[in-house]
């Protein structure tokens, strides 16, 4: 059952990135340009407070430059590859295990 779930989230993560790909290529092509949405907009677009909560913890409890926008960070990596990577590790833990090969199913 738990398995089950995690493949089903996964999927949905991927769903959700593709989505998310098929938005910024169609930006782009209208733009004549790449542009690609970062994790942190989407966040804050769908919960602002969540965003700003994380932001004050980090400022306080980690080292500054994990925040800092200018360097390469999670929030500033486009939202499907965020989705895809996450929904991936979701499906490889609901995956099934996989019988050993070669035993006999006589004995």
């Amino acid at each position: 059952m738990i398995r089950f779930l995690f493949r089903f989230v996964g999927l949905w993560l991927l769903a959700g990135a593709f989505v998310a790909l098929i938005i910024d290529g169609t930006r782009s092509i209208a733009a004549s340009r790449l542009i690609l949405t970062p994790m942190a907009e989407a966040w804050y677009a769908a919960h602002a407070a969540s965003v700003q909560g994380l932001q004050a913890w980090m400022e306080r409890s980690l080292p500054a430059w994990l925040w800092d926008p200018v360097a390469i960070n999670v929030l500033s990596t486009p939202l499907w590859v965020v989705l895809a990577i996450v929904g991936i590790v979701f499906i490889l833990i609901g995956r099934r295990r996989a019988r050993p090969i070669g035993y006999s199913s006589r004995d």
